[in-house]
């Protein structure tokens, strides 16, 4: 049995004995590549931002990065535990780097060309360029809250079953958004663990939210929020909250690392609230490929390590 093979990878993976033992197998073998492997933790690399948000604006900050093999590069140096990206990033280098990091294609996908209250993604891909790929996993970003999000539901419901039946793994972006929204609204507490509890009800495998905040949108749950005293002081509670609203516990959560900070000791101090609130880690875009690779390199070694509990 591998040393990555470990305990805590078993007790994850019996949170899903009910799936077929391809999807148990993808499941496991990102829970034991790259440096945090065995630890029950993960840091992914997510790279659709230069569909969502276009070239310039996600690659220009480090130029390098306009290139997908520079990616796959990063993940693998790092010891990411995954990199995920759309089609076209995932075509150029999948054969190149067969093999040497677990990949997640991003079936569907989003850009801003056009202003919308309510969001739609569009499906750019399939299970079988999944499974042509070599990837382990599907992802799929929903939007609760947009006007179209029970189309969404109905086609990620299809999406997994195929998913499901070809053994990967299905991780799901889980992001608030719409015109009955605030923006605080979309990170709300209350917003932000609805979100997350939607994609586990949907049959995600992991998924994916933002950090939540302490506000609070929905009245109904603002009522019930205070009167049961429901803690949200710290982003370390909030964290927790988040985790419990997905079956207790028993779904992995990873949180988004968001826009570019440049400064380094905040994106740590927020994966040691993940840490200590009982999260699974990190999907990490923009603050790894927009900095200098070497820059990169130790913030995503600095999170590991926090995660692997070798760094306060």
């Amino acid at each position: 049995m591998s040393s990555a093979y470990t305990p805590k990878v078993k007790e994850i993976l019996g949170w899903y004995a009910g799936q077929n033992p391809g999807v148990l197998t993808n499941i496991a073998r990102l829970l034991t590549h790259g440096r945090l492997a065995g630890t029950g933790k993960l840091v992914i690399l997510p790279v659709d931002q230069g569909f969502e948000h276009g070239p310039g604006r996600s690659f220009g900050p480090n130029p390098p990065a306009y290139d997908p093999r520079y990616h796959f590069q990063l993940a693998i140096d790092s010891g990411c535990n995954a990199f995920a990206a759309p089609l076209g990033f995932l075509e150029v280098g999948a054969a190149d780097f067969a093999g040497e990091i677990p990949l997640i294609l991003k079936l569907n996908n989003h850009d801003v060309l056009q202003d919308e209250v309510d969001p739609m993604g569009a499906l750019t891909s399939s299970v079988k360029d999944a499974v042509r790929l070599g990837c382990v996993g599907i992802g799929y970003t929903i939007y609760p809250g947009t006007a179209d999000r029970r189309f969404q539901y109905a086609e990620l419901a299809e999406i997994t079953a195929e998913a499901r039946e070809a053994g990967l793994a299905v991780v799901v972006w889980s992001y608030p958004r719409g015109g009955g929204l605030s923006k605080s609204g979309e990170t709300a507490l209350d917003v932000t663990a609805y979100a997350a509890h939607i994609a586990a009800e949907l049959g995600a495998h992991i998924i994916k939210v933002k950090l939540p905040t302490d506000a609070l949108e929905q009245a109904a749950a603002k009522k019930v929020y205070e009167s049961t005293e429901i803690a949200r002081a710290t982003l370390t509670e909030r964290v927790s909250h988040v985790i419990k609203s997905t079956f207790d516990g028993r779904r992995v959560v990873i949180f988004s690392g968001g826009a570019l900070n440049p400064v380094d000791d905040s994106i740590l101090d927020e994966a040691r609230a993940i840490r200590d609130g009982g999260g699974f880690g990190s999907i990490v875009g923009r603050n790894a490929f927009q900095r200098p690779k070497e820059s990169a390199m130790k913030l995503l070694g600095d999170m590991m390590a926090i995660y692997a509990g070798e760094m306060k």
